[in-house]
């Protein structure tokens, strides 16, 4: 329900979402990241980066199309999975091994990730408001999940991208 209206919020169905990002993914990948990838604008829409991490079981390099705000030189975004209960294995594979890589629209860089706690994340939650897109009334959709969303800090890691 939203806080205002007291009406149910919809969100759109689960399979819509992941072929929307599977679809945003492979439009970054085709174009080298010269569509697809976005800058955040405040007031009018929330950025768009593409996150390499490693698979916490396999190993692997996994990517995911995640969207973001600036908080000074950190990235921050929620672990969402789409509003789905489960988190995202993103944010899985993050906890295992938080150092990352991220493409932005102005290049590649490392970074080590962590979750916002305490009064940085109340003072961050408000934030995501700010940056369209997330949903009208960010608190009723995030009641659909059955814990506490995590707000990730991407923090610039020292050293060269690998």
């Amino acid at each position: 329900m939203t806080a205002a209206t007291g009406e149910q919020v919809k969100l759109p169905p689960r399979p819509l979402i992941r072929t929307f990002w599977a679809i945003h993914r492979g439009i970054v990948r085709l174009t080298g990241g010269r569509f697809g990838l976005q800058t955040p604008k405040r007031g009018a829409k929330f950025g768009m980066l593409r996150l390499h991490t490693v698979g916490r079981r396999s190993g692997h390099e996994r990517i995911a199309m995640i969207g973001y705000y600036e908080d000074g030189p950190n990235l921050v975004t929620l672990a969402m999975n789409g509003w789905g209960t489960a988190d995202p294995a993103w944010w899985l594979n993050l906890q295992a091994n938080p150092i990352a890589t991220v493409d932005l629209p102005g290049g590649s860089r490392e970074v080590l990730a962590r979750a916002a706690s305490g009064d940085e994340r109340t003072r961050l939650w408000p934030t995501f408001r700010d940056y369209p897109g997330w949903g009208s009334d960010l608190d009723a959709v995030a009641a659909h999940r059955p814990g506490e969303t995590a707000i990730v800090i991407l923090e610039p890691k020292a050293g060269p991208a690998r």
